[in-house]
């Protein structure tokens, strides 16, 4: 995750970062994209049930039961288990979370043990009595997802009406006090609204937008050609600078970060070394201590049968099974590719390899797999030149 506002506008120092350092639990969730601890922050997909049929799903979500999902009493060992690791956040997620009967039971749980739940979810069914019992729960943040404009978005969710019970439940959450952001996934159908989207941002007051750079699994690994061009995506990266800056010069209180593409990091980083130099160094460090792509590192995710991956969109490679053996040991387990992931600019080839700032990077694992059949290829989604990646 690139916290754009924090390296373009300076609202995160490294001086801020050293603070914390070493200080498990109590490090700001403004500040733990630039965490030194090797506890991950744990995707866990609560359900595979979901009231849309998204077509970007990384899961293939829909509407219906499935078998074999992890127990109120199995969620709860499992919940245990990571506050006695002191991971940093617990995101519930789905298919759409919210579905899940025992949600605020276990979001409760989780907050009472020092964990930071957060939702992710596609906001349709958030009323302001659910709304009340998120907040009531202790759940920390509300990430809702928005895929474009009305006509793009109800089109992404195969449903009409989507949007606007999406718009609908942001409102909710923010008139009960709950800090909720916009989730947004471009691509090539929906680049020609982000410019809507953050007016919407503003307008709203909403607090947060992350953009998220499509990532070819699930339903997602059929839409390689739904990807935005090389030269659109330095397109949209120079919309979102400037729309960062330009927000906050003028006081308004939102967050702007992108993820799934860490050359975002790179490409800001040279933005800033021409503009303002004299910060160049900082952005190096703050980087460097963000370590570029976090699957197998500070970024895991179970999904809802118990299975561990290194991210979400991993989901064809289980290091374990939380049923068999807690989180914590298969974490710190010697699985072949977790050992790798954790030094994945030693693997590296291809652009990705000859990169200088691979250390700070190290693109997408699944995009290049997806494309080049090879693991540790160069990401087919990096449109950094080579004046930009080599020093």
């Amino acid at each position: 995750m690139i916290g754009c506002t924090k390296l373009l506008c300076g609202t995160a120092t490294v001086s801020d970062v050293i603070k914390y350092s070493g200080h498990e639990g109590q490090v700001p969730p403004q500040l733990l994209q630039f965490s030194d601890s090797n506890r991950p922050l744990v995707v866990w997909n609560v359900t595979n049930r979901c009231n849309l049929r998204c077509k970007h799903c990384y899961i293939n979500a829909e509407d219906h039961d499935y078998d074999r999902e992890l127990s109120t009493d199995e969620a709860k060992v499992f919940i245990k288990d990571l506050a006695q690791m002191k991971v940093p956040v617990l995101l519930f997620s789905g298919g759409e979370p919210i579905i899940r009967k025992d949600i605020f039971e276990l979001g409760s749980m989780a907050a009472e043990l020092g964990l930071r739940p957060v939702i992710s979810s596609n906001g349709t069914l958030i009323t302001d009595s659910m709304a009340k019992a998120i907040k009531a729960a202790g759940f920390q943040y509300v990430g809702i997802s928005i895929d474009g404009a009305p006509a793009t978005h109800d089109d992404f969710r195969n449903h009409a009406g989507a949007f606007a019970m999406a718009l609908k439940g942001i409102r909710i959450c923010l008139e009960n006090g709950i800090k909720t952001g916009i989730r947004f996934t471009v691509n090539k159908y929906n680049q020609k609204d982000l410019p809507e989207i953050l007016d919407i941002v503003e307008r709203e007051g909403i607090p947060r937008f992350c953009m998220y750079h499509l990532v070819y699994a699930g339903r997602g690994k059929d839409m390689v050609e739904m990807d935005t061009s090389i030269e659109e995506k330095r397109a949209i990266l120079e919309l979102v600078s400037r729309k960062t800056v330009d927000l906050h010069e003028r006081g308004v209180q939102v967050e702007i970060l992108t993820t799934d593409n860490h050359a975002d990091g790179i490409y800001l980083y040279n933005r800033i070394k021409e503009e303002n130099p004299e910060r160049a160094g900082e952005i190096v460090r703050l980087l460097n201590m963000h370590g570029g792509c976090s699957a197998g590192t500070k970024f895991a995710n179970v999904d809802p049968q118990g299975n561990v991956h290194p991210c979400q969109f991993w989901q064809d490679y289980s290091v374990g099974n939380v049923r068999e053996k807690p989180f914590s040991e298969i974490w710190t387990s010697d699985d072949s590719l977790m050992v790798k992931l954790r030094e994945k600019d030693k693997h590296l080839t291809g652009k990705c390899g000859e990169c200088d700032y691979k250390s700070l990077c190290s693109g997408c694992r699944i995009r290049a797999r997806a494309v080049y059949g090879d693991l540790w290829a160069e990401d087919p989604a990096c449109y950094l030149n080579q004046k930009e990646y080599l020093k």
